[in-house]
């Protein structure tokens, strides 16, 4: 597992030393090697779990050396992260290979004295584990925040939400591996028919629960290599993502907006239930985000959508009172979907938080300048921050008699409600976190 080991150390490098997000660099990384489908499970399984584990893997690295972590060589310090994680978090591995293997890992990349010094404390990590032992003391969020790999400014907000027991169990959730969740293109096929066809393909899936062309994979290969994939039967996207196309209920022959569309998972999903007829234009402020959405689109078999480059803030000065239907998927926090994000929990900030709203309200003033009178708004995250979701919500109808909330909850495909606004949590739905309110513009 060498060449895995090696791929692994490459992303964390690029991960902590120039910034790249872990799932871009690891897809990058792969392309380039020629693991087969064992070493790319094991390599990801690596690159997850060490960047998950983040401060916690720094800390723990820090109990077997006085050399602060900051003034070791770049390729001393991913080497580290990878062998501490192996012998702290993997269980079936022998930590003879793990400290063979990074120190010829660090003959590569560095020199016989890096070699040593990382072969030095990995056999004392190994001889005595129990300095890493994390004590519960005084301060439940500093012991939280350790022993179960989350940033200490997050763990004290959740336990002023959610309490302790909530809060374990969250992050369990965000600690665990993300189940592959694919949507059926009910344009081209049924969900049964995509799932024989994928169990074909050498795949376990089962169906969701929550909505009904979603499929779980459970066990797969490399969707690169999915000819399911690439004929346009299935789009990734989460369980929780979704429902939102089937709040927004968009009929064929009408006209969507779709204000943050990249990367075109509810976009296209929004044109399936429209029986692809009509029209959906999908903004986006970045070109190469818009071609992701021609891209799945194209390869979907889905003709309706437009996309413009344009900042959503100006959509209802350009498309005032035309939408029928508006879908404002905000820019959020993501505190909803740490689990399939491994390096987002520690890129973010309660000050980010606390920015976040101003934006998401302003973009909310421009959905609603944009839909016709009669029209939906639907309004989503991927967060569980009531800041951004129900209190933005509560304030933006406060001043604004045009609009009306709707019984979101009415419109789940499959666990309707009566909740005038949806919220999904991990630890109690054991889905993604997500957010839901559905708005309509009364008519004149």
């Amino acid at each position: 597992m060498d060449k895995a080991r090696e791929t692994a150390m490459k992303v964390l490098y690029a991960v902590h030393e120039n910034g790249a997000y872990a799932n871009v660099a690891l897809v990058e990384a792969l392309r380039g090697t020629q693991l087969d489908d064992l070493g790319r499970r094991f390599a990801t399984e690596l690159v997850y779990g060490a960047v998950k584990a983040g401060d916690t893997l720094d800390w723990m690295i820090g109990q077997y050396t006085k050399r602060p972590l900051r003034k070791m060589a770049p390729y001393v310090r991913a080497v580290l992260r990878l062998g501490i994680f192996q012998l702290f978090f993997l269980e079936k591995i022998p930590a003879s290979a793990v400290c063979n293997e990074s120190t010829e890992l660090m003959k590569k990349y560095g020199h016989i004295g890096t070699a040593r010094f990382v072969n030095g404390i990995l056999r004392t990590a190994a001889r005595e584990p129990e300095r890493t032992r994390i004590a519960e003391g005084k301060d439940e969020a500093e012991y939280l925040s350790l022993a179960f790999q989350h940033p200490l400014w997050l763990v004290r907000r959740w336990l002023r939400a959610f309490g302790r027991e909530e809060t374990e169990r969250l992050c369990n959730f965000d600690n665990a591996p993300a189940v592959l969740s694919l949507r059926a293109n009910l344009l081209r096929t049924t969900r049964d028919e995509l799932m024989d066809r994928l169990r074909g393909e050498g795949a376990e899936v089962h169906p969701s629960e929550w909505t009904p062309e979603g499929v779980l994979c459970t066990e797969h290969g490399a969707l690169d290599t999915s000819s399911s994939l690439r004929e346009g039967l299935f789009q990734v996207q989460d369980e929780s993502s979704m429902q939102v196309a089937h709040v927004i209920a968009p009929e064929p022959g009408e006209f969507v907006l779709d204000m943050c569309s990249a990367p075109g998972g509810k976009t296209t999903h929004l044109a399936e239930r429209m029986k692809n007829r009509g029209r959906i234009v999908a903004l986006d402020i970045y070109d190469a985000k818009l071609a992701r959405v021609e891209e799945n689109a194209k390869r979907l078999g889905i003709s309706i959508i437009e996309t413009r480059r344009l900042d959503a803030r100006e959509a209802g000065k350009v498309f005032k009172k035309q939408a029928d239907r508006v879908l404002l998927d905000a820019p959020c926090s993501g505190l909803g979907v740490l689990r399939r994000r491994p390096d987002a929990r520690w890129r973010k900030s309660a000050e980010e938080i606390g920015r976040l709203p101003m934006l998401q309200r302003e973009l909310l003033e421009s959905a609603a300048q944009a839909v016709r009178p009669g029209g939906i708004i639907v309004y989503s995250t991927c967060t569980i921050e009531p800041v951004e979701n129900e209190e933005l919500v509560r304030d933006f109808l406060a001043t604004h008699a045009e609009m009306e909330q709707e019984t979101t909850g009415a419109y789940l495909p499959c666990r309707p409600s009566k909740n005038d606004m949806v919220q999904f949590y991990p630890q109690r739905d054991g889905i993604d976190g997500f957010f839901i309110a559905r708005l309509r513009r009364k008519e004149a």
